[in-house]
């Protein structure tokens, strides 16, 4: 099925937010965009609440669009669900393989670090694997509900690696996930909760809380 117009000024729209040429807080004004993109406004309305229902984008009455971040209290949320969920995963990943993790999944952390060696890797294309390699854990589980989910949480896990970018080389990314499958299958799926901390906490103790 070939993409539909919201689907492609949505599409154009999120990958400018997640290789960060559209940061947090630029505001997304209907008008611009309608011409920009040369589509019709509905289209644009249409395209910024699908966004808006990813996490990416904030629309407030009479204020308009702009993009959106994530605050202490969202990114710790974040990561307590995504540890529910992964953590959960990862548990019935290995009870359901053997103790071993699919060939999918270390075919998903070859991609990433593959992506991260590149001689200028473009930030969309790691944080896009690196969300297909978490994702491919999850799926390994076999867990409809789990990965259901999981899945409505993608953007928004993207979002926040933008934030972790500045803590991380590329090289330390692809690195510490090729080895976060060696510890899943060595030690258990309590390393992936480790993980998941440690990258919150690289950015949440330096991002203001509400309140």
């Amino acid at each position: 099925m070939s993409p539909t117009a919201v689907d492609r000024v949505a599409g154009v729209l999120r990958e400018q937010i997640l290789d960060a040429r559209l940061e947090a807080g630029t505001r997304l004004v209907e008008a611009d965009l309608v011409e920009l993109h040369g589509a019709a406004r509905h289209t644009v309305r249409t395209a910024l609440r699908v966004l808006a229902d990813e996490g990416l984008v904030t629309i407030a009455p009479n204020r308009g669009a702009r993009v959106a971040g994530l605050d202490g209290d969202a990114i710790t949320a974040l990561y307590e669900l995504r540890a529910a969920l992964e953590v959960e995963a990862a548990h019935l990943a290995l009870a359901r393989h053997g103790d071993r993790l699919p060939p999918s999944v270390h075919e998903a952390a070859e991609v990433l670090a593959r992506a991260c060696s590149r001689p200028r890797p473009r930030w969309s294309t790691v944080s896009r694997a690196h969300a297909d390699l978490h994702t491919s854990l999850v799926r390994a589980a076999r867990s409809p509900r789990i990965e259901a989910v999981h899945d409505r949480l993608t953007a928004q896990t993207r979002l926040f690696l933008l934030q972790v970018r500045p803590h991380y080389t590329f090289a330390r990314l692809g690195e510490e996930h090729l080895q976060l499958v060696v510890d899943l299958e060595a030690q258990g799926p309590e390393v992936l909760r480790t993980h998941l901390r440690v990258a919150a906490g690289s950015v949440v103790d330096g991002v203001p809380r509400n309140g």
